[in-house]
């Protein structure tokens, strides 16, 4: 099992620097992550829309996870806005997060009007199915537009290297728990939602992701971007204990629906990590306080 879950891990890793390579040498940034964020939004809604399937919720799959699509896709319309040859206005009444509740309003009214066309009298299900849409819609794709958000921050170096910046902290986190509570774990955090995790692999987790936090700040950020970045002497500190704090939820969230549906895996696509929502359990909680840490400049600001 550990060793599937390194094989996978690798692999993973691999692709993604791959990408981040490519897309920090290209001119146009953050076009070469879209695919990236569109596989993992996707997969993670094809694998919450089984559990609700195989919890006999109602739920419509294929528009659910077309909907989640939608809004990571209508959020990457500043990225993609240089391809006509100009700038992404400034003084566009949209803004740039105004995409994002562009894309969820565009993606619920498409489910909503799915529902409409399918609907029979005497026929159940029209509600639950607009319920499990909308909050699979709200719940994968407004976090990941925000993880669009942030790769939009700034200068393109700027914005790749926050990104790196929050999935570092938060999976660091991740890794972090898993090989501190494996060594020394012994008193159990929330045992009735997940019995692995333990408290002392908690504070490891925090305690990596901080580390690394410091070490994204000081080192890889000024490298990325050319320059330091100005940032309190505390902001690394507030960074990571955000990251891995909001993964832990995110990571516990997950668990409260698999056991709530009765579910051990959310999914098999990726061997020993299990499903694509296992990899992006925690990323989807700190995706909004991440861009936050960065908007108000916690986790520091080009100079």
């Amino acid at each position: 099992m550990l060793y599937q879950r390194l094989a996978t891990s690798a692999v993973l890793i691999s692709v993604v620097l791959a990408l981040i390579y490519f897309d920090h040498r290209l001119p146009l940034g953050g076009l070469c992550l879209i695919p990236l964020l569109l596989f993992f939004s996707v997969g993670t809604a094809i694998d919450v829309t089984r559990l609700w399937k195989s919890a006999h919720y109602p739920v419509r799959p294929y528009p659910t996870q077309i909907g989640v699509a939608i809004v990571v896709l209508i959020a990457c319309i500043p990225l993609l806005w240089p391809l006509s040859g100009e700038a992404y206005p400034a003084d566009c009444p949209v803004g740039r997060l105004g995409w994002i509740s562009v894309g969820a309003i565009v993606a619920l009214g498409l489910a909503i009007g799915n529902e409409m066309f399918r609907y029979r009298p005497g026929e159940k299900g029209a509600a639950g199915c607009v319920m499990t849409a909308s909050f699979t819609i709200l719940y994968i794709g407004v976090p990941m537009a925000f993880l669009v958000a942030i790769r939009g921050l700034g200068s393109p170096h700027w914005g790749l290297a926050a990104l790196i910046s929050l999935v570092a902290a938060t999976k660091s986190a991740d890794a972090g728990a898993y090989f501190t509570g494996r060594a020394i774990g012994r008193h159990k955090l929330i045992p009735r939602l997940s019995p692995g995790k333990t408290i002392e692999g908690a504070i490891g987790g925090i305690a990596a992701s901080i580390g690394v936090s410091f070490a994204m700040f000081h080192w890889l950020i000024p490298a990325m971007t050319g320059a330091p970045i100005d940032y309190p002497i505390w902001g690394p500190i507030a960074f990571g204990l955000v990251c891995s704090t909001c993964g832990m939820f995110g990571d516990l969230a997950e668990s409260l629906m698999k056991r709530d549906s009765g579910a051990k895996d959310s999914g098999n696509l990726l061997p020993g990590l299990g499903g694509v929502w296992d990899v992006t359990d925690s990323l989807i909680a700190t995706a909004l306080p991440g861009f936050l840490c960065f908007a108000i400049g916690v986790a520091g600001a080009p100079v």
